[in-house]
């Protein structure tokens, strides 16, 4: 089993490769099988109305939502706040490890 093949843990935050939505983020919400998760962002993609998407269509980031996770395995619903909070923090992470990375590529090239 390679990395592409790995399963996508509920509450894990994933970008989308292919469709309309390519290079969005959303958080998976739940497994439909081995092949198809059901995602959703809180804003466009809400938790009642999830988008399922194979498994190859997307690229598994290296952040879980704690809040969200906790949420679904407890209630079995998460809430659309929490969604957009998670993907907030999640980007907001991200952001910055960009921005550290492009002052030493403007270094580089300065240079």
């Amino acid at each position: 089993m390679n990395e592409d093949d790995s399963i996508p843990l509920i509450g894990q935050v994933v970008r989308i490769l292919q469709g309309r939505e390519a290079g969005q983020y959303m958080v998976v919400i739940k497994m439909v099988d081995e092949r198809y998760v059901l995602l959703a962002d809180g804003e466009k993609r809400k938790y009642d109305r999830p988008k399922k998407k194979n498994l190859h269509h997307i690229e598994q980031m290296d952040f879980i939502s704690p809040e969200v996770q906790n949420s679904l395995l407890e209630t079995g619903r998460v809430t659309n706040g929490k969604l957009r909070f998670a993907l907030a923090k999640f980007s907001s992470e991200v952001v910055t490890d960009l921005k550290k990375g492009d002052q030493h590529d403007g270094e580089r090239r300065c240079n």
